[in-house]
């Protein structure tokens, strides 16, 4: 069944919610609404489903306006499930999923056989058959959030309106959930219309979305249109990296340190990283919210280290795609780590392109510069070079480089908090 939203607008009291929203979702669409708090997401919903009244504009559902239908002609082709679970505590799982039958039943008239076996799929395709017997105020905020969607689902609707679905739900349970959503909408034609702050699982589920801002329409269209990084810098007020999925090429939304003004002012050491590998993002994370100054080098352009780096904004030495440190990087590696305070050696895959970030380190602890090297899993096979890296590594820790086995004790460690004995150097014998 087919909504239309022609320019609804909506005002509490002095405060003005919505202005001129408008919109169409097609049968059989999952349908996402989006957007910060306060920005009208749950509002726009109850318009929808008349619990409210538009200021101006319009609802269609269908071919007739949303005013025009009775309240049991309303509750046939739509169901909608909101945040709050906390109604029917008295009742058992079964009893609540079969009020979901009530718009069928006439005046004290019973349930049939048929209304049961509703019930029983719906409270198989939610996974609360085994809860049917219980006390709604024995279950958890989870499973009261299935229940509700079970009663939703044994009304039969032709429009499905949920507020938060996932709210309070496990990840598991939020797969579960959308999985079964999204098959209605394929399956059965069922439309949705969801009001989401997961901005990943509307990516993943959705047909299409609208991203609300302040009461007003701040984009519209599919998932990769919406979701791009520079809406959802403006209306959120952070920083993300949008990226595609690897396997479904829908958006993926990470987040990213906030602004540079958040750091504490507090002068810290500088420090270059040696990485690569996907070794050492979130240390780059962490050491620039710690407030370092921060150099890294030498990634290979594509390199996750090196999208990292350049989220992050970071001066860094970059090499070709797939291709070996050359002199020239290596020299430009050795004039940032001549910079630097401190050199701290990320538990990256050795191979023999980037044998010279570890002579970049073994230079830095000539020039008597502190060497932190992070060896976190020592069991992990890293080293591509039938020995090569192995015999640099053992070098550098001859030479004098602090071993550390946890990020959090070298950030202890760069900050000259007590290390507990957990930092030590270590001495490796001469080999004869």
């Amino acid at each position: 069944m087919k909504i239309d939203v022609q320019n609804l607008a909506f005002t509490y009291a002095d405060h003005q919610v919505l202005m001129g929203v408008s919109f169409s979702v097609e049968s059989g669409t999952f349908f996402g609404i989006i957007g910060p708090n306060g920005s009208g997401k749950t509002t726009l919903l109850k318009l929808l489903s008349r619990v409210l009244r538009p200021g101006s504009g319009r609802v269609k559902l269908g071919e007739s306006a949303l005013e025009s239908y009775s309240q049991n002609e309303l509750a046939k082709v739509m169901a909608v499930v909101v945040q709050d679970t906390n109604a029917g505590y008295l009742f058992s799982v079964e009893e609540i999923v079969m009020m979901g039958r009530t718009p069928y039943l006439g005046r004290f008239q019973a349930e049939s056989l048929q209304d049961y076996a509703i019930v029983r799929q719906a409270l198989e395709l939610t996974g609360c058959l085994e809860l049917r017997q219980r006390k709604v105020a024995e279950l958890s905020g989870g499973e009261r959030q299935r229940v509700m969607i079970a009663r939703a689902l044994a009304q039969q609707p032709k429009v499905l309106l949920l507020d938060e679905p996932t709210a309070h739900l496990d990840i598991g349970y939020q797969q579960e959930i959308l999985d079964l959503v999204k098959r209605l909408c394929l399956t059965d034609g069922l439309t949705v219309i969801a009001v989401l702050h997961d901005l990943n699982l509307a990516a993943y589920y959705c047909n299409e979305l609208v991203l609300l801002e302040q009461g007003l329409i701040a984009a519209a269209g599919s998932p990769a249109h919406v979701l791009t990084t520079e809406n959802i810098a403006r209306v959120y007020k952070t920083t993300i990296h949008v990226s595609p999925h690897p396997l479904l090429g829908t958006p993926m939304v990470a987040l990213l340190p906030g602004n540079r003004a958040s750091a504490p002012k507090t002068k810290r050491h500088r420090v270059h990283l040696l990485a690569g590998g996907g070794s050492a993002g979130e240390l780059m994370r962490d050491l620039r919210e710690a407030g370092y100054t921060l150099t890294v080098g030498v990634l290979n352009v594509g390199d996750s280290d090196w999208e990292a780096a350049r989220s992050l904004d970071l001066p860094l030495v970059a090499e070709a795609p797939f291709s070996a440190i050359t002199a020239e990087r290596h020299e430009q590696n050795l004039r940032q780590i001549q910079q630097a305070d401190v050199v701290v050696l990320a538990e990256i895959p050795i191979g023999h392109g980037n044998l010279l970030n570890l002579r970049a380190a073994l230079t830095a602890l000539a020039k008597g510069k502190a060497v932190y090297l992070l060896e976190e899993d020592v069991h992990r096979q890293r080293d591509f070079t039938q020995g090569e890296g192995q015999e640099l590594l053992a070098e550098i820790k001859r030479g004098g480089a602090v071993v550390i086995n946890e990020k959090a004790r070298l950030y202890r460690a760069l900050a000259g908090a007590p290390s507990m004995g957990a930092i030590q150097r270590v001495k490796v014998p001469n080999t004869p």
